[in-house]
């Protein structure tokens, strides 16, 4: 979507300049040379250590809403404030390529998606749940290269697969595309950050074919009643990434449509304390 990175990724000013494959290299050799301390505080052991482990589903997944929030945003559910652990795991896991906090961080999302989907968290899923699409937010071919991963693609794998071991069908699908380059997003204030993204993504066309093609003359047997569609990302900073996606799906289908991420800024949350829940997923 620009020359450095995913568009939600430079709300935070982030980016790589790495070239490809080099990064993944010297981090098999560091992690060899170095010892292993925890992404998020720093404690020498493991990678995750079990106090940030339980930061990343120490509070129940709220709704939450950017502000001002930009018109056509879907709703939003987080799972934790962007600060201190949440904010440093995450960071590790896009920008330094600690692919190891995929499985920890998607279980996190999923824990998402289950609470916008109003299924109970650690319970069996319903007799006849939906299917779930997750739609991760795409990288742009650029920052997949400079970080040689897709991170927001892993988290959705890792989030669908916990949500299958619970019962619920869920799969990945890599629905969209870059349609044109923008600008860094950094520098930009919320409004150009949405000018700078409008019309930036595009249905790829295997994705176009599976949402818009001919119906059954029956609703009842058309397998596709059955989906929800929910965009998958890390980050939700102005909600610019998120509604360009939206826009671009809305244009091929009907289907419900919602988000998840993990993490959001603090004041998004406080803000969905004041509207009283009233941003559930609108299945």
């Amino acid at each position: 979507m620009h020359t450095t990175g995913k568009t939600e990724d430079l709300d935070n000013g982030s980016r790589t300049d790495a070239p490809a494959g080099a990064r993944p290299l010297w981090r098999e050799l560091l992690g060899l040379l170095l010892p292993t301390a925890c992404a998020g505080c720093d404690r020498p052991g493991a990678p995750l250590c079990r106090d940030c482990a339980a930061a990343l589903t120490a509070r129940t997944p709220r709704p939450v809403r950017p502000t001002p929030a930009p018109r056509g945003l879907p709703p939003v559910h987080a799972a934790v404030p962007y600060a201190d652990e949440p904010r440093r795991l995450l960071l590790a896991h896009k920008e330094r390529g600690a692919r190891s906090l995929a499985a920890p961080l998607g279980a996190a999302l999923a824990r998402v998606v289950r609470a916008g989907l109003e299924v109970p968290q650690d319970t069996p899923a319903p007799p006849q749940p939906p299917c779930v699409l997750l739609i991760p937010v795409p990288s742009s071919a650029s920052s997949r290269a400079a970080r040689g991963h897709d991170p927001t693609l892993r988290l959705a794998e890792g989030a669908a697969a916990v949500l299958r071991r619970a019962g619920l069908p869920a799969r990945v699908l890599p629905a969209l595309r870059h349609a044109r380059p923008v600008a860094d997003q950094a520098a930009l204030r919320a409004a150009e950050r949405h000018a700078n993204l409008s019309g930036a993504l595009a249905l790829s066309p295997a994705a176009h074919h599976l949402l818009t093609a001919p119906s059954p003359r029956s609703p009842s047997t058309d397998p596709r009643s059955h989906l929800r569609l929910v965009l998958i990302d890390d980050l939700m900073t102005t909600g610019a990434t998120l509604t360009e996606a939206a826009r671009s799906l809305r244009r091929a289908t009907c289907l419900p449509l919602a988000a998840a991420v993990v993490a959001a800024p603090r004041v998004a949350f406080e803000e969905e304390w004041e509207l009283t829940g009233n941003l559930r997923f609108r299945w």
